[in-house]
């Protein structure tokens, strides 16, 4: 296997930025041994990436991280160029999911107007010889427990506000060797494995028609960066 092709940086993948580089310099990411690398890195993503919706889906990693913020494709995006920066070798995972799992985040005009199919990614890092799949870096922690609170009678599956699991109080989250998933029950269609994003998108990118998109763009992402604002902030709200 030429684990180079998983290491190339590409414009989406611009981890020779200096926003990028000053983070893993301060953060002394490449001091790490490989395995406490892709766990501290993952936890970062996940939890001080919030959960959110950017301008699109085709933005590179030094805007995600100037954002503060973003969803499966965006912060996925972000996750490769910090892998691929300090060395390790990952790739992108095209599926659908079917737009339910974003009810509840998606609300009124704007959850009738998406499309029933909506793109969705995962990535998949190699470690000691073995793929790993990593999905649940999508959803910061906090905004997940502040779900689960507001659904504490769910202990089974749960399908919406950007979850799809089959155990909603107990999702596989944390990275420690193992694949981790939190919209994986919402697939349905598989696009295959691709070397980048930038790939990906060119073959299996969101299309809508341009009315929806500028809606999207300037008002509907909008509508619902607040509605999940007000859910992580309800949740912390409640422990305190």
């Amino acid at each position: 296997m030429d684990a180079m092709r998983y290491l190339r940086e590409t414009p989406m993948l611009d981890y020779s930025a200096k926003a990028i580089q000053s983070l893993i310099e301060n953060r002394r990411w490449g001091e790490l041994d490989e395995f406490d690398r892709i766990r501290c890195i993952y936890d970062f993503v996940r939890d001080e990436i919030l959960f959110g919706y950017n301008i699109s889906d085709e933005i590179p990693a030094s805007c995600v991280l100037t954002d503060g913020y973003g969803q499966c494709n965006t912060k996925g995006t972000l996750f490769m160029a910090l892998l691929r920066a300090v060395g390790i070798p990952c790739r992108i995972h095209g599926f659908a999911i079917d737009k339910k799992l974003q009810k509840g985040a998606m609300t009124g005009i704007v959850y009738r107007s998406a499309p029933k199919n909506i793109f969705h990614s995962w990535v998949e890092l190699l470690f000691e010889g073995q793929w790993y799949e990593l999905e649940a870096f999508i959803l910061d922690k906090e905004y997940l427990h502040s779900l689960q609170m507001k659904y504490q009678n769910c202990t089974g599956a749960f399908c919406g506000y950007g979850v799809a699991v089959r155990d909603f109080r107990h999702p596989v989250i944390d990275w420690d060797r193992n694949n981790t998933y939190i919209q994986s029950e919402g697939i349905t269609q598989d696009f295959g494995v691709y070397d980048s994003p930038d790939e990906l998108l060119i073959e299996h990118g969101q299309q809508m028609p341009k009315f929806k998109e500028l809606l999207y763009r300037h008002i509907g992402r909008r509508l619902m960066n607040r509605n999940v604002k007000r859910i992580r902030h309800a949740g912390a709200d409640t422990r305190r």
